[in-house]
């Protein structure tokens, strides 16, 4: 369960505050992979950030009754003077996960060689993206996040990392934002249409494709 308690969000822009987010008291459908649809601006990677509690809201509160991932592949919060690994371990202790067998996981799914070892900031944007989906599908989450990223890297390992994702959707649950509607179908059951500042709850997936694209029209 997650649920909204008056959340609200906004931002100044040029000496104008422009709400974003309008008070919101809303409990989202239980075990249910949900699509977070809107248009560009609409205001989902923002509400995403308040889910996962890397940003703060205006006004409220967001109340869960489990685990919640912060954003799939999000390579932003890394120390890039520490190594792979050693990043690794600081998100497992953050999380309490085992150190050992988080660093085994994203060692092998990220295959990324000796650079595991190195400072991150000689990384390519390609093998942080790796590193970061890789602890992101490493640490069991009841609601994972995704923000356009559910694989990376070339064909052959965008395929490793669906099926891992495939395999942790089906003992999770997820809220999505993607403009693939070909994903969206794939991963979710549900949708959210974000939609001047307000959310509209669809319990049936192509019901909240049909009100995004009417709103896009």
């Amino acid at each position: 369960m997650i649920r909204f308690e008056n959340i609200s969000k906004g931002f100044w822009v040029n000496d104008t505050y422009r709400m974003v987010i309008a008070p919101l008291d809303l409990e989202l459908p239980s075990g249910r992979s949900l699509a977070l649809l809107g248009r560009n601006g609409a205001g989902k990677s923002t509400l995403l950030q308040i889910v996962a509690g890397t940003l703060r809201p205006d006004t409220g509160q967001v109340v869960s009754d489990g685990s919640i991932s912060f954003t799939v592949g999000y390579s932003g919060s890394f120390n890039s003077e520490l190594s792979g690994a050693q990043n690794v371990r600081f998100v497992a202790r953050l999380y309490g996960v085992d150190s050992d067998e988080l660093v085994d996981f994203v060692e092998d799914f990220a295959e990324i060689g000796a650079h595991f070892h190195a400072p991150v900031r000689t990384y390519s944007s390609g093998m942080k993206a790796r590193l970061a989906f890789g602890i992101s599908m490493g640490i069991p989450f009841d609601t994972y996040l995704i923000d356009e990223a559910t694989a990376t890297g070339d064909a052959r390992f965008r395929k490793k990392s669906q099926a891992v994702f495939r395999a942790r959707m089906e003992v999770s649950s997820a809220i999505m934002v993607s403009h693939s509607m070909k994903d969206i179908r794939r991963f979710c059951d549900a949708g959210l249409v974000l939609h001047e500042g307000r959310i509209e709850v669809h319990d049936d997936i192509e019901a909240a494709i049909a009100r995004h694209e009417a709103l896009l029209a």
